[in-house]
């Protein structure tokens, strides 16, 4: 019984974090448990609780009574961009030294089919993400995994990807290209400071955005 519990909590749990996490639900959206549970075909007592779980990991936010999806204001952003290019400069480092052969024609080859996706800036972000947890995987620290697991859900309450800027998604491919040489190369210095370099170009194209969007 207990099993089949926690197997439905982590199941609402999950769902959630998903929706979150492919802009289904974006900031400021209201979450209700009525409604996510006949979104999901889910009770409303693993519903409640997979609420209670993200609002304490802060991926929701209380607005009066009610639950909405968080926000990220500038010193947030800032905070987790820091973190994000250490953590993944460390993942490339890592996937340099001991990613197998295979692990890395993955990557050359999900670099290779994501550039059909350049013109697409939300299928790309999508792919983006996938490519950035195969370097995780592939430094073969469980750790890390966890710790950029948990930055990257909180990338999600991000509005936009960096992505939509014009011409971001071209060289955002070649860095990619870049990265995925070095790890090649098992360059541990070299693949760090691209993927390094990689999130600083990053997050100037976010405030870039940002600073535009505050303009209009």
């Amino acid at each position: 019984m207990s099993q089949t519990k926690s197997s439905t909590q982590k199941d609402a749990y999950g769902l959630i974090l998903d929706a979150i996490d492919v802009g289904m639900f974006k900031p400021g959206d209201r979450l209700v448990e009525n409604d996510l549970a006949d979104r999901f075909g889910v009770s409303r007592t693993p519903i409640r609780e997979a609420l209670q779980r993200l609002e304490t990991q802060s991926l929701l936010e209380r607005d009066g009574r009610s639950l909405i999806v968080a926000s990220l204001d500038h010193n947030q952003m800032a905070e987790l961009y820091v973190v994000r290019r250490e953590l993944e400069g460390l993942a490339a480092a890592l996937a340099a030294r001991h990613a197998t052969d295979e692990e890395v024609q993955v990557l050359r080859d999900m670099v290779e089919a994501d550039d059909a996706l350049i013109d697409n800036p939300v299928e790309l972000a999508k792919a983006n993400r996938r490519f950035h947890q195969q370097i995780h995987l592939a430094s073969h620290n469980r750790y890390l995994v966890q710790q950029l697991d948990l930055v990257h859900r909180s990338m999600a309450l991000m509005a936009t990807t960096s992505l939509a800027a014009e011409g971001r998604g071209r060289i955002a491919q070649d860095e990619h290209k870049a990265i995925v040489a070095a790890i090649a190369n098992r360059d541990e210095a070299a693949a760090g400071q691209a993927l390094k370099d990689h999130i600083s170009v990053a997050f100037t194209t976010r405030l870039k955005q940002d600073a535009g969007a505050r303009g209009g």
